[in-house]
């Protein structure tokens, strides 16, 4: 299986990561810090990090850290620096970036780090990222039109320095072959760019297409252009109807489906006994409890209060299973059937906050065969092709998850011991591409008639 890492601010996924035991909250931006966190994903054969990027408005700075990445490619390259083997996937908006920056950027860091970069492609929505840019959130139709074409463009700007371009022939004083750098001259409804991009191929060529995010427009965002989803599903079913899907836009497409890889989130805590874990997960949620406690209530149909933290729920208190409100995100749809779920098994209220009934992604509390077994569960369904994990408490966290859980996976026989590659591109199995994929491309246009014996996207 492929797995990667988030690794975003500098404490853990966790609201009171920065208040857990060990950490420094001085640490936020300290990349001493950050580099041991990179380097201990690395100790564990992932095979990349993923770096999200938002600059949403922080809703309670006052008590809670900043839930992002502070500069991405700053980020990445110091951190490409620091380790040998793992990737980087980038998140980085399609809407609010000029693609030529974009491309000069992320070709310039997939360059020193010898082809280990990502661009996780995102079709900005958010109306606090908008009004950082002193602009509207686009309508879809438009959204995803720019993004597309920035696509285009910045794959189009970096093979505008063509792979065997780069001579550097000194006694002859020839430096790239003729012709071998040209402008792109890319004209588009959104985005324009002369060119070229001054910046030679990667040891990978140039870097991986990544997407995240739902809903059709951006599957078939997706079914265009990625080699990797990372995606957020809420169950083994959820997982599979989402990976059909994406491999239907990818075939509409004209792409071949089993070249998309698509992995879940995945949310583990991992002590020696579970009830060490469920008390880990209370110790960074318990800020949050009386906000949590009535809501929980809503979903078991019955009252809750902060009195009712230790109470074991009697059957007959619980109101009937329904099905969740048509407005509620399809990602809190698991959130009912689970807290009736662990209510039924008798666990108290705080046991039931900790286990996981209101996290984004799927939760495991408990010990680390707890957690391989639910990645294995997943993975063996057919329905994913790996998983990106979030981790509580990077400082300890990261740690956790690679020196238990790895090594049960990898004696299961069900994650690699080492890297088999060099680049990203290998560690994912993405096929080779250089400049845009000339199957799916609506603006860029090679310049001479593609043949059968042309590797595919040259």
């Amino acid at each position: 299986m492929i797995i990667g890492m988030e690794l975003g601010n500098g404490y853990g996924a966790a609201a009171d990561s920065w208040r857990a035991p060990g950490v420094d909250p001085a640490d936020y931006l300290d990349y001493d810090v950050r580099i041991r966190h990179a380097r201990a994903a690395e100790r564990g054969k992932l095979q990349f990090l993923f770096f999200p990027n938002g600059p949403h408005h922080v809703v309670d700075i006052e008590h809670f850290g900043p839930q992002m990445t502070p500069d991405l490619i700053v980020h990445s390259a110091l951190l490409a620096r620091a380790t040998e083997r793992i990737g980087f996937v980038v998140s980085a908006s399609a809407i609010f970036n000029y693609p030529y920056t974009l491309a000069q950027q992320l070709k310039t860091v997939d360059y020193i780090s010898h082809g280990r970069v990502a661009w996780n492609v995102v079709a900005s929505a958010h109306p606090e990222v908008a009004a950082n840019f002193g602009s509207a959130v686009l309508p879809g139709k438009d959204r995803y039109g720019r993004a597309w074409e920035s696509v285009e463009l910045v794959q189009s700007l970096w093979a505008s320095w063509g792979r065997d371009a780069w001579t550097h022939d000194q006694a002859a004083g020839q430096y790239t072959r003729p012709g071998g750098v040209k402008p792109v001259d890319f004209a588009g409804n959104y985005v324009t760019s002369r060119g070229p991009l001054y910046i030679p191929p990667s040891d990978q060529g140039q870097p991986v297409m990544v997407h995240s995010g739902l809903g059709p427009d951006s599957f078939r965002l997706a079914g265009r252009c990625a080699d990797l989803v990372v995606g957020l599903a809420s169950s083994i079913e959820d997982a599979r109807s989402q990976r059909e899907t994406l491999r239907r836009y990818t075939a509409e497409a004209g792409r071949d489906p089993d070249g998309v890889k698509f992995i879940a989130g995945f949310y583990p805590t991992v002590a020696r006994t579970k009830r060490e874990a469920i008390e880990r997960r209370v110790s960074l949620l318990q800020s949050q409890f009386p906000q949590l406690v009535p809501q929980l209530g809503e979903l078991l149909g019955v009252p809750l209060t902060m009195d009712d933290l230790d109470r074991v729920l009697e059957p007959d208190e619980i109101g009937a299973l329904r099905p969740p409100h048509p407005d509620m995100p399809i990602w809190e749809h698991a959130r009912i059937p689970r807290a009736h779920a662990l209510a039924s098994e008798g666990w108290s209220v705080r046991d039931i906050l900790a286990l996981g009934v209101f996290d984004e992604h799927p939760a495991k509390v408990g010990t680390a065969t707890e957690a391989a077994d639910h990645m294995q569960e997943w993975f063996e369904s057919g329905a994913i092709d790996g998983f990106w994990i979030i981790i509580d408490v990077y400082d300890d966290g990261i740690d956790s998850f690679v020196d238990n859980v790895v090594p049960i996976l990898q004696n299961r026989g069900l994650f690699h011991r080492d890297y088999e590659g060099t680049t990203l591109r290998e560690h994912l199995g993405a096929r080779e591409q250089y400049g845009p994929d000339y199957r799916v491309a609506q603006t860029a246009r090679p310049e001479q008639p593609q043949h059968s014996t042309l590797p595919e996207g040259q």
